[in-house]
């Protein structure tokens, strides 16, 4: 009775985690009978008397409060369309923009032109995977150029790290601003050198996600750079 697994064991769909009762199915798990099993491959997390699995695969999937980088695709009469990175775009509208009043016969594309890049937050998900977005959340605005670069989504929460603390190491190291997307998209902006620097941490953190130690393994990359 008990785990059957480890803290950051990789397991695959149908594995079982625990047996009995004291633990409890959290994401990406259920229980049938005595048993907790694995929906997803993916990562164990035993948080208290509960298992997770963080996925290590698999497509981003819009929710509500999920901070973004989007491509504006499109103009409409009442705002951008967004490519979101999954098969559904996002609409951000006027009102959601800007705090400043816009005259409706006003050129949008000089505010936010088709091409350019969004930091956006996702305020509405429906179940026709309609998507609205807002770029009047703390932390959203208007990508300032730089380099835009897609990692595996699953991957997002090992490249912040806990409470921020590997990108704060990326950022301080290689003097670049960094955003990051969940939905995989990272904006980065820097001196060239320190673009192409932070650019190849952070691939080595997608590669090398489920390995223990990853912070001193990229502390030493940055300091060898």
């Amino acid at each position: 009775m008990g785990l059957l697994t480890k803290e950051r064991d990789i397991v695959i769909p149908g594995e079982a985690l625990a047996e009995g009762l004291d633990f409890l199915p959290g994401e990406n798990t259920y229980r049938e009978g005595e048993q907790i099993y694995s929906k997803v491959l993916g990562l164990v997390t035993v948080s208290g008397h509960v298992l997770k699995i963080t996925p290590l695969a698999g497509p981003y999937i819009p929710k509500p409060g999920d901070r973004i980088i989007g491509k504006v695709i499109d103009i409409t009469m009442s705002g951008w369309r967004v490519d979101t990175g999954t098969a559904y775009s996002a609409l951000l509208n006027v009102k959601d923009a800007t705090t400043r009043f816009v005259r409706k016969d006003e050129d949008l594309s000089k505010l936010i032109a088709i091409g350019d890049y969004v930091v956006v937050t996702i305020i509405k998900v429906t179940s026709q995977n309609l998507i609205d977005v807002s770029m009047r959340e703390p932390g959203c605005s208007p990508l300032p150029g730089g380099r835009i670069i897609k990692i595996n989504c699953q991957k997002v929460p090992r490249v912040i790290g806990k409470q921020g603390s590997m990108i704060s190491l990326i950022k301080q190291k290689t003097g670049c601003e960094i955003t990051v997307g969940q939905n995989g998209l990272i904006g980065i902006k820097g001196t060239p050198a320190g673009e192409l620097t932070a650019v190849r941490a952070i691939r080595i953190i997608e590669e090398k996600a489920h390995q223990d130690g990853l912070t001193d393994k990229i502390q030493q990359f940055l300091e060898q750079k």
